[in-house]
């Protein structure tokens, strides 16, 4: 992984929402967009793909499903995303940092185990040491009365701060506790610190029973502001001159800190970190093959959506979307 020293002088460029078909900078001249789009048109699943490089779109083009501009229910980066708001909501001082304690933040009662000392940054790493509740577990969890109380409740496989466990559950613990300091729901923290200033609109999605949107899962963005974000993060977390959050928030999101099961690639706040042509890259993934992929030393940004109803498994589609990624990342 390059040093995150290495990585400052990265940031860089001029963001827009421009949205050119054709290759820019020598993409095209080496052939490589074209053979990407060959490669990204034989993906069935595969819904819309949208490359920027230096804060300028080089391709964009829906192959099926929802347009470009259209909302797509972008999955699991609604994790990385609600990284990002924690990060801006430390920096704002609503929360006192990532050692801060989870239960107090939501006015719960103390368990008197390990539970107690369930940090924010436990649940940004998915180190939170509940069982999880997603996979086959989904839905028992999104049927009970309160999700973060039926999430908060599940048995401690690890102690907080230990081993990688995929939950879903966590991440909605943690946009409760975002809600409740900040006073404003997580669809309003959403809207007014990142799609305002990107100049994006993020619709409403689904809530729990207590009327607390999930947190983690379910988000609607379209390919275009999904790669926006990507342009904000490439840029030390800023856009068209306004400051959205601070580049150290994102240089100690991209340090690893614990490690992926099913992948093999590290995790660090909110991002799987890994490489791409030998290139260290971040990103967020969400069911079916939703992508948001940043590469800090080639200041690229690729967004990626895709059929949600179907898997995207490390052996199957989800490894197509790599070898597309890899093969894009090449090219420039």
């Amino acid at each position: 992984m390059q040093r995150l020293s290495r990585r400052n002088a990265l940031f860089s460029g001029a963001a827009t929402l421009g949205m050119p078909l054709l290759a820019r900078r020598g993409m095209a001249q080496s052939g490589g967009l074209s053979g990407v789009e060959a490669q990204a048109a034989g993906l069935d699943q595969l819904r819309s793909l949208v490359i920027s490089r230096e804060g300028q779109q080089i391709y964009a083009r829906a192959f099926r499903g929802p347009g470009l501009e259209s909302v797509a229910n972008v999955k699991s980066v609604s994790k990385t995303i609600v990284a990002l708001l924690t990060g801006i909501a430390i920096e704002r001082g609503i929360i006192g940092g990532v050692q801060q304690q989870v239960l107090p933040l939501l006015g719960h009662a103390a368990f008197g185990d390990a539970r107690d000392r369930l940090t924010v940054g436990d649940l940004l790493t998915m180190r939170g040491g509940l069982a999880s509740t997603s996979g086959r577990d989904y839905g028992a969890w999104v049927s009970s009365n309160d999700w973060v109380e039926y999430a908060l409740n599940q048995p401690l496989e690890s102690n907080p701060g230990g081993r990688f466990i995929y939950s879903t559950g966590g991440w909605h613990i943690l946009g409760a506790a975002l809600s409740r300091a900040s006073g404003a729901s997580l669809h309003r923290l959403t809207q007014d610190w990142i799609g305002n200033p990107l100049n994006i609109v993020i619709p409403p999605w689904i809530a729990d029973p207590q009327g607390r949107y999930l947190g983690g899962n379910d988000m609607a963005i379209s390919p275009l502001g999904l790669v926006r974000i990507g342009e904000m993060v490439l840029q030390g977390g800023q856009i068209d001159g306004q400051r959205v959050i601070g580049r150290d928030w994102l240089e100690r999101s991209w340090q690893p800190r614990t490690q992926s099961p099913f992948s093999g690639d590290q995790y660090g706040y909110g991002w799987f970190l890994t490489r791409y042509d030998g290139t260290f890259a971040a990103y967020g993934r969400g069911y079916g093959g939703q992508l948001l992929v940043v590469v800090p030393e080639r200041r690229l940004s690729v967004a990626i959506t895709s059929d949600p109803a179907l898997p995207a498994r490390s052996d199957g589609y989800f490894g197509d979307l790599r070898r597309l990624v890899e093969q894009i990342v090449r090219a420039a």
